[in-house]
């Protein structure tokens, strides 16, 4: 059984007819979801808002604040990319507690594995900004509700872009390992390879970052020698995954080359770690072409159900792949 968290029901986040982070990807990522032979498989859950205590985990409480009261006015942006709207708010609570629902209900035992489809995304909201289509750090929250109750939590995010916000709330954290695999150069410019962590959280940051055209193989053999080793090492009890589907070959707003079928690969090898004792849970990031964000979407429900779900094939042959070698190297000692 695996475990669905949708806040489509909930969700009253206006963002304008034209911006690419709109209803409309949820949608898709539902209905894809819903249409599946192996739909009867999966247990959709009900989400909570998260709590203020929860959120402020991670935000600063003059942050939350200040989205608050500018949703009470009627919204507005918050940098050129993000925006509010009167029920911005209440949806981001719910994006938020959708991911800590999910948590619980796989914790009990509901199933090994969740998937959260939930917007606005997450992952370039920092403790003090919100960037990026990005309100509240929903994976965030849910990785440091979990070490609070003493789990080592890997975070693995193969969004395109690089996951800035998630990695400065886990800056100088040993109990949260951040990976990220992502576009270089591309927004929102971090991500180097030097940048791994610091204080206690030294070497608990490890960024993989690749160039345009960079396809399957290049990731699958990034997670095969260099961040495999470093779960190994780090031995986690939760993997989370920001599972932004924008790398796919069809995505308007990224240069990458992957396919459907990639992204389920690599949900198999973080499956094939640890085998059923390690839970996982995959909270949707970003990916704007719907058709790419359905395929993806219900390729990585069927790799983590383990039934037959292929509409398209891996990729292979693209750039990146004389990179991996440095990063093993770069990545071989040391670490959290």
């Amino acid at each position: 059984m695996l475990v669905v968290a949708s806040t489509l029901e909930q969700d009253d986040h206006e963002t304008g007819p034209y911006h690419p982070e709109q209803v409309g990807r949820l949608s898709a990522a539902v209905s894809s979801l819903s249409s599946q032979a192996f739909a009867g498989d999966l247990e959709w859950l009900a989400p909570r808002p998260a709590t203020p205590g929860e959120l402020q985990a991670v935000h600063d409480p003059r942050y939350l604040n200040g989205i608050i009261d500018l949703c009470a006015v009627g919204g507005g942006q918050i940098d050129p990319d993000t925006v509010v709207s009167p029920g911005s708010w209440d949806t981001a609570r719910f994006a938020a507690g959708a991911g800590l629902a999910a948590v619980d209900a796989v914790a009990s035992g509901a199933g090994r594995a969740a998937v959260v489809l939930s917007r606005p995304p997450g992952h370039h909201a920092g403790r003090a900004s919100g960037m990026g289509f990005c309100v509240v750090n929903n994976i965030a929250v849910a990785a440091a509700t979990l070490a609070a109750r003493g789990e080592k939590v890997a975070i693995i995010d193969w969004d395109v872009h690089h996951g800035n916000g998630t990695q400065e709330i886990f800056w100088s954290d040993p109990s949260v390992l951040y990976v990220s695999l992502h576009q270089w150069p591309l927004y929102p410019g971090t991500g180097r390879v030097t940048e791994r962590g610091e204080g206690a959280g030294r070497g608990a940051t490890i960024n993989l970052p690749l160039p345009p055209g960079s396809t399957g193989d290049t990731y699958l053999a990034c997670i095969d020698e260099v961040v495999l080793p470093a779960l190994e090492r780090f031995t986690p009890t939760w993997i989370l995954v920001s599972a932004g589907f924008d790398a796919h070959r069809d995505d308007p707003l990224g240069d990458m080359s992957l396919s459907s079928a990639d992204f389920a690969d690599l949900t198999g090898r973080l499956m094939g770690l640890f085998g059923a004792a390690t839970p996982i849970v995959m909270f949707l990031e970003g990916g704007y072409d719907l058709r790419a964000l359905s395929l993806s979407v219900a390729a990585c429900a069927a790799r983590l159900l383990d039934v037959p779900y292929r509409p398209e094939t891996a990729t292979s042959g693209g750039n990146g792949r004389a990179r991996v070698a440095d990063y093993r190297y770069t990545f071989s000692e040391g670490g959290p």
